[in-house]
């Protein structure tokens, strides 16, 4: 039998330092509190005070710093920068250990917890968790930490779905809550409710005036910035994204779609645009209009008319998709002639001279060209505005009457109303008496039938509805811009172009023609 000796350990496993030596640990807290609300930060305050006064307090520990985390979630690591620091400052060498309340205060997230505390202990950096008395370095910390995780993330998912509940309960209930710093036109007011900014409100009804006139996005976009407007946000520059955001978002007009986006998973508490898979509600009268349903509607139906077909609202320079090639029908876009010299200009040509095959035979266009064409144009309806304006006021009760659908809409409103009460009623006679399950499914299917065809064509008659009131709003500010033409037109107008041009078409330079919005077509030369 051998003889065998046993030479005890002089150093610690995970740290390396000698059993023997008396050199402090150097120690650092961590506190966290996820919501910024007053209550809240208070127990912050005392967390900070508590740990600091705490590590001070052993002679074993050297005091590093205290590291925090205001309304910041435990859920994902990712964006707790006083968290992020600790851990480069422990793996640097700064610290050895990390005194936290609680599994719960550190991470939420099962991964993350065990992640964070595998990294430290390589580096021989020890957690210690107050609330379960858990050394990290312990034998059994780590299966002990998988555990607390464990039950931390799922008191997480309980809030978070607890919280989810609470929202879709306000939503359900059509109690509308809004991001007013980033939100043009409101503010909250004194009883919380959403209250009109005048100024800025001003701006929103800018905005939907010049669509109204014909003004693309873009162009609108670039109209407020060259006069200083500031945006939603209090930015200099307009994007076009955030003109077609307000042209479509219905508070405007009092009202309020509520949950357009979700959050897909609480931990990475990523949103996804909801299509769908989750409940909406929409709640009307909500608050005081800044625009006119009806106007509101009809801008609705003029941004999705002018995105059919050629992309006619994609549009960056007043001309683009305003002039038509007489040859192909292909629209004219803007070239740069002799970009880097004196004699540089601007020509509009058709797009498809230069893509192979037959070539057109239309001419180019320089942009002063077509603003004077534009001029002759005005000049020329201009001494028939008397005569198109008496021609309009006779039929414009008539040409946009709404009445005859007005009256289907609610009869189909009420059609569909009883199909909901026959469905109900045959879902719940199946439930309570037994029945033929065939002849249930084919009672059922024809009452779904009956609501659904009720539902296509109340669709159809609403936007057939719409579209006359975008129609009569359209000719009214044609002939508004008509009425206000001077005898004799010397300038180009930009406001007039926008609200009277439908659009130009180029057969040759002698035969250039203008489309106006009320049907008049003007023949004009080039010379």
């Amino acid at each position: 039998m051998p003889n065998v000796t046993v030479i005890p350990a002089t150093r610690n496993l995970h740290t390396g330092v000698r059993n023997d030596a008396v050199a402090k640990r150097k120690t650092a807290g961590y506190a966290r509190v996820s919501t910024d609300s007053e209550e809240q930060l208070t127990s912050y305050e005392a967390q900070v005070d508590y740990y600091t006064n705490y590590i001070k307090s052993r002679p074993e520990w050297e005091f590093v710093n205290v590291y925090t985390d205001e309304g910041i979630s435990a859920t994902d690591t990712r964006h707790r920068s006083g968290f992020n620091q600790m851990v480069q400052d422990a793996l640097d060498g700064k610290i050895d250990l990390i005194v936290t309340k609680s599994v719960s205060r550190f991470a939420r997230n099962t991964v993350d917890s065990l992640t964070t505390v595998r990294k430290l202990k390589e580096k021989g950096v020890e957690v210690y968790f107050q609330k379960e008395n858990i050394y990290t370095l312990d034998s059994k910390g780590e299966l002990l930490i998988t555990i607390m995780s464990s039950l931390a993330q799922e008191e997480s998912r309980s809030i978070s779905e607890n919280v989810t509940w609470g929202k879709r309960k306000r939503f359900a209930d059509g109690k509308v809550s809004l991001a007013y710093s980033s939100f043009l036109g409101y503010r909250k007011g004194e009883d919380g409710q959403m209250e009109i900014v005048p100024e800025e409100a001003e701006t929103v009804r800018l905005i939907y005036r010049l669509f109204m006139q014909g003004q693309t996005p873009y162009a609108i976009a670039k109209y407020l910035t060259d006069r200083n407007i500031p945006t939603p946000t209090g930015k200099e520059t307009w994007r076009h994204r955030t003109v077609e955001n307000i042209l479509s978002n219905e508070k405007y007009k009092g009202d309020a779609l509520l949950q357009k986006v979700y959050t897909t998973d609480f931990l990475s508490k990523k949103k996804k645009k909801n299509e769908g898979e989750v409940p909406q509600y929409y709640v009307e009268g909500n608050h005081e209009a800044i625009i006119p349903p009806a106007i509101f509607d009809n801008v609705q139906v003029l941004m999705q008319s002018r995105g059919r077909g050629s992309s006619r609202n994609s549009c960056v320079s007043i001309f683009s998709s305003k002039i038509r090639c007489g040859d192909c029908g292909s629209w004219y876009g803007s070239k740069v002639w002799h970009s880097n010299d004196k004699y540089r200009r601007v020509v509009w040509q058709c797009n498809h001279k230069f893509d192979g095959g037959e070539k057109c035979t239309t001419p180019h266009l320089d942009e002063e060209t077509i603003r004077q064409l534009f001029i002759k144009a005005l000049n020329i309806i201009g001494k028939e505005k008397d005569l198109i304006c008496a021609g309009f006021e006779e039929v414009r009760d008539t040409a946009f009457e709404t009445g005859e659908l007005e009256a289907e809409e609610r009869q189909l409103n009420g059609e569909m109303n009883v199909a909901a009460e026959l469905i109900q009623k045959c879902i719940g006679e199946n439930a309570r008496v037994a029945q033929n399950q065939g002849e249930y499914a084919k009672r059922y299917d024809a009452l779904v039938g009956r609501f659904e065809t009720a539902k296509a064509r109340l669709e159809e008659v609403q936007a057939a509805i719409t579209e006359k009131q975008a129609q009569r709003k359209m000719m009214e500010n044609f002939m508004e811009e008509l009425r206000s033409l001077p005898e004799q037109v010397d300038y180009f107008d930009e406001g007039a172009w926008y609200a009277m041009v439908d659009f130009v078409t180029v057969y040759g330079k002698e035969d250039v023609r203008f489309n106006f919005k009320n049907g008049m077509e003007i023949p004009v030369k080039t010379k």
